[in-house]
Order: structure tokens, then C-alpha cells, then sequence
């Protein structure tokens, strides 16, 4: 949303009812958050960014809002998008990041916008699971492994039927991690710089992880934004694998996080049994709890986004290094005002 009203664009988005507030992560977005008034349609915050109150899981509010609305493009970023959540919550994933892409397709078909609207799809690297080549890029077959990569799997592939079927501009952006000070805290790269800020103002002696030894290319979601807009300013309809070509473990995000701050980790142990000691003061501050395992593990992912060099002209901009230091020092600073944020 704020990148496309960087550009000028008219910004509509999707908001689930909750009982609680949930647009935490786009209130600098509006003119005067406390003045927001709910109109019988919509909520109005900026003068170019309306919100209607919605949900992928039902058609009917689907096929009002766009036909309201008549948008040019349209970003699928709904999804119910926790890896290990969605072994719990299997039909309802299934339900919103597959049947939803489809029931979003359908309604543009059902609002005769099959010619004029250009469909972007949250695919994601989770769809190669357990990799079957390294680095992975659009030619590599799909292996997910969780009920999320498996929804998604639809959701790619209903996306390319409907290009297929209908010559619609419809494409799939096969993003890897990508991460920022608004990721959600039980993802694990935010949930280890919220806890390692923690640490270092004395709010907490130690937070436990899953698999220290996962290994993942971490982007940052500014980057990769770009490159969502940019396959919808191309002449024909294409996927792309967004990636760094980088590769770093939980372990050394870990690391890095607490160097930061001016602490050195030294692991001791192995399995369950291995802890982070810092070496300068012999505290333990990370522990590891098997209830973060998820049942099959995708162990390793490197993208190759050659593709979107050369078509598009992308590359990432922030180092890994500039991701972590940028998320730790948002994390500190939130911290030192609110100690229970």
C-alpha cells in the first residue's frame, strides 16, 4: 500500500472484521487515524486509500468490492501465511490461500474485467519444500511440505489456468523470505530481534526456538514489493522466483542479532539439549523447544532470480546484514517505549 501510493496509485484493501484493531501495520498510512469515521461502504483513512471490510472466504463480498471498485490491478497478499499454524489449521488454509485465489479470479471473470485487470499471486518459496534442485528457480518442480505450501500449490497453478484459459494477465511471484520491522512477532526472524532487544534493555533473560539449522534466503519485503509491481508493468504475463541467492541459517541470524548489541553466543549441547550461552556474561539465552518443530521440515532454500535481473531489471538492494541490524534497532527502540509491545 505504501509503495503504490509512493507512485500515485488510488489504494483499496481487503480488511477482515476482528474484534480488535488489525490495521497496526498501515496506520502511518492515514491522513488522521483518530478521526476515521466508518462510512456505510468503507472505512476512509487517506484521501487515495479506502478499506472495505471483506474475507477471501466469501464470494459474494469478492464480486461486490471489485465490481465497486473496478481496480486495474489487483494484489493477492491474503493469506492465513504461518507455516507451522497451518498444521492446525489445515482446512482453513486450504480454504483462504487456495479456494481464495481462485474465488479472486473468479471474480474478476464474474465482473467482465477478464481484459483489464492484471492479477498478481503471493506464491512463495515454501512451494519447493523439500528442494529438489539448489539454488531453486521457475523451472524447479514443486515438493511442499505443510498444508500452507500445499494451498499455495493450487493457488499457483489456478492462477496459471486462468492465463491459460482465459489470456488473462494473471501471474504468480515466487518470493522467498522476505522480512522487515512489520513481520508478524511469532515469525521467527522478528520473534528473535524483538527477544534479543528484549535482552539487551534487561526486559528478558532468554526466548526458546525450533530449528536453529533451517536454512532460508531472508530478503527485505521493501525490495521485494518493487518486483511484485514490476511484473505488472511487463507486456506479457510471466512468473519469477524473488530471492537474494543468499543463504543464512536461524542459527546465524541468531548470531548476528546478538552482536548487534555487543553480545558474543556460544552454543553448548546438541538437539533439544543445545542452549546460546553469551560468552561475556555466561547467561544462557536461547533454548531450543521441540513444540517449534514442524512435522516435515523444509530444511533449505536458495532462490535464482536470474530471471528478474535480465526481464525485469531486479535486484535486492539490503544486505542481510542492513535486514538485521534494521530490524533489531525498530525492535529496540519499540521496546524502550513499551515494554510490552
Amino acid at each position: 500500500a505504501e509503495f503504490l501510493l509512493a507512485k500515485g496509485y488510488e489504494v483499496h484493501g481487503i480488511l477482515r472484521r476482528s474484534s480488535s484493531f488489525n490495521t497496526g501495520r498501515i496506520e502511518h498510512l492515514y491522513q488522521n487515524p483518530h478521526t476515521h469515521t466508518e462510512g456505510s461502504k468503507y472505512l476512509i483513512y487517506h484521501p487515495y486509500m479506502k478499506l472495505h471490510y471483506g474475507d477471501l472466504t466469501d464470494s459474494m463480498c469478492l464480486v461486490k468490492i471489485i465490481n465497486d471498485v473496478k481496480p486495474t490491478e489487483i494484489y493477492n497478499l491474503g493469506a492465513q501465511s504461518h507455516v507451522k499454524i497451518s498444521f492446525d489449521l489445515a482446512e482453513y488454509t486450504a480454504n483462504v490461500d487456495g479456494v481464495g485465489t481462485l474465488r479472486l479470479l473468479d471474480a474478476i471473470k464474474t465482473c467482465g474485467l477478464t481484459n483489464i485487470v492484471k492479477f498478481y499471486q503471493a506464491s512463495t518459496s515454501e512451494l519447493y519444500g523439500k528442494v529438489q534442485e539448489i539454488p531453486q528457480k521457475e523451472t524447479t518442480p514443486f515438493y511442499p511440505r505443510s498444508p500452507y505450501g500445499a494451498a499455495k500449490l493450487y493457488a499457483y497453478w489456478i492462477v496459471v489456468n486462468f492465463r491459460e484459459a482465459y489470456n488473462m494477465f494473471a501471474v504468480n511471484g515466487i518470493l522467498f523470505n522476505h522480512e522487515s520491522p512489520r513481520r508478524g512477532s511469532n515469525f521467527v526472524t522478528r520473534k528473535i530481534s524483538r527477544s534479543v532487544a528484549k535482552i539487551h534493555l534487561g526486559q528478558l533473560e532468554s526466548f526458546s526456538l525450533g530449528n536453529l539449522d533451517s536454512k532460508r534466503d531472508w530478503g527485505h519485503a521493501k525490495d521485494y514489493v518493487e518486483a511484485m509491481w514490476l511484473m505488472l508493468q511487463q507486456e506479457e504475463p510471466e512468473d519469477f522466483v524473488i530471492a537474494t541467492g543468499e543463504v543464512h541459517s536461524v542459527r546465524e541470524f541468531v548470531e548476528k542479532a546478538f552482536s548487534h548489541v555487543g553480545k558474543t553466543i556460544v552454543w553448548e549441547g546438541k538437539d533439544e539439549k543445545e542452549v546460546g550461552r553469551c560468552q561475556e556474561t555466561g547467561v544462557v539465552h536461547v533454548k531450543v523447544d521441540p513444540k517449534f518443530f514442524r512435522p516435515t521440515e523444509v530444511d533449505y532454500l536458495q532462490g535464482d532470480s536470474t530471471k528478474a535481473y535480465q526481464k525485469l531489471g531486479w535486484k535486492p538492494k539490503v544486505t542481510f546484514e542492513e535486514l538485521v541490524k534494521e530490524m533489531l534497532d525498530a525492535d529496540i527502540e519499540l521496546m524502550k517505549e513499551n515494554p510490552n509491545a
